[in-house]
Parts: C-alpha cells; structure tokens; sequence
C-alpha cells in the first residue's frame, strides 16, 4: 500500500515510535505524539512565517487510534489561517504499523502559532 498524502496537506514530519516513549499500558504515550504534533505545526508555521514562531494553543486534539512501538508516524500539516500575527495549523497523525503495508489516521488537532521577533515579541507574519 503506498503512502498518500491527505488531500491538502504535506508531509512534515515522519519518525519512529520507540519503546522509551511508551506509557504504562505499552502503547506510545499520547504526551510524546503531541510532541511530535508541536514540532511539526512549528516546522510548517516557521517556514510560512520565515522565521521563529511560538505554540500558543493546540485545539480540537482528538486521538483515534493507538500508536504502537515499531510504528512509523507520519505528521501532515496545512496552513488554514493566516492572521496578522498568528497562523492555525491542521495536523493529521497517521501511523504506518510496523511491518505492514497498513496506514490508519490516528490522530489529529489544530495548532495556533504566532510569529515572535528575537525579543519573543510577536510580529507582523510575512505576506505569502
């Protein structure tokens, strides 16, 4: 089965799920998948903003589907709004099970990035 992108989206992040980042039931511990969420709605808010931004809200973080150790999760984003100073990020989390051709969306939410000058004060998002 090959991978496919969400329609509208891109992929940003892919990395493996490991059994350090396990909860106490054995599957991946949610904590560390919205980690991976943040680190992905940054990569893309950054690029859009050309330059630093800060996370100032995760919303609507809604989780499907276990990830298991050994899973490839693959983190696509898309830019949905665009303000004068902040940017809201939709994320989809799939997992493709390890040693499979088998992807299920496992998770998903919407991120708030706002762009932050070197002081850490926000500013202007640059025009697309």
């Amino acid at each position: 089965m090959p991978d496919q992108t969400p329609e509208g989206m891109e992929l940003t992040l892919r990395t493996l799920a490991m059994p350090a980042d396990t909860n106490a039931a054995g599957d991946i511990f949610g904590g560390w998948v919205m980690s991976q969420m943040d680190l992905a709605a940054a990569i893309r808010a950054n690029e859009r903003s050309n330059g630093r931004t800060v996370t100032i809200a995760a919303d609507q973080i809604v989780f499907k589907k276990p990830v298991k150790v050994g899973d490839t999760l693959c983190v696509y984003t898309a830019v949905d709004h665009v303000g004068r100073t902040s940017m809201v990020i939709r994320i989809e989390v799939w997992a493709r099970r390890a040693y499979a051709a088998v992807r299920e969306h496992v998770t998903e939410a919407k991120f708030t990035m706002v762009a932050v000058d070197e002081a850490g004060k926000s500013r202007p998002v640059d025009p697309a």
